[in-house]
């Protein structure tokens, strides 16, 4: 085995690069791209990099903000969200909801983008997007180090009470991933790239 020339570093030291190389290796990143609602009827929409599924049974997905940020706020008070898939022709649409703004801004508007009614939550799904998640909190929770120290992240865990699928990306009765070409996050900060049909491969699994 060829030694390799190793850059190594403890995060509470610092990285020594030009750019915190975590994000940019922990990729591709799903984005969650929620959809909420406050207690006083406010919608916000807006993307977040830390973002994924973690349980089949029942179907629980979670998205991770840094700081107290107006979804996870929105979420605690209603109890529910929406996830949109954010593909590649909705990127410019989902970038423009990453902007800071007041809260009793609509981000859909800002955006041009269509507020569809959910079955069963009181949130709106972006129409555009092939495929969305109805979700319910199940929990929120507040991230902390080794030494048991509070971070300023909070992850919201949400199950999944209905789905939402563009019967266009559905052929014989299998959801094609790379039909919708998902955009995800990779590296620094407004790095993305598409998920496309023929960069997919299978492999079979041992068992």
């Amino acid at each position: 085995m060829t030694t390799k020339d190793l850059h190594f570093y403890e995060p509470k030291n610092g990285h020594g690069l030009k750019h915190d190389p975590f994000n940019a290796i922990i990729a591709p990143r799903p984005i969650g791209w929620i959809s909420s609602r406050d207690g006083s009827g406010n919608v916000n929409l807006a993307p977040y990099s830390f973002f994924n599924a973690f349980c089949y049974v029942p179907p629980i997905i979670g998205f991770s903000s840094t700081n107290w940020k107006d979804s996870a706020g929105n979420i605690q008070d209603t109890g529910e969200f929406v996830w949109n898939l954010a593909t590649m022709d909705l990127a410019k649409q989902m970038n423009a909801t990453a902007a800071h703004v007041a809260r009793d801004v609509d981000e859909f508007k800002i955006a041009g983008l269509t507020a569809a009614p959910c079955k069963l939550v009181n949130v709106p799904r972006v129409a555009e997007s092939p495929v969305a998640f109805e979700c319910k909190l199940t929990q929120i929770l507040q991230l902390q180090g080794k030494d048991g120290e509070k971070a300023q992240a909070w992850v919201t865990f949400g199950e999944v009470v209905a789905v939402h699928i563009d019967k266009a990306f559905i052929k014989d009765g299998v959801y094609q991933t790379g039909l919708a070409h998902p955009i995800v996050r990779a590296g620094r900060k407004g790095d993305y790239f598409e998920i496309k049909p023929e960069n997919m491969f299978e492999m079979i699994r041992p068992d």
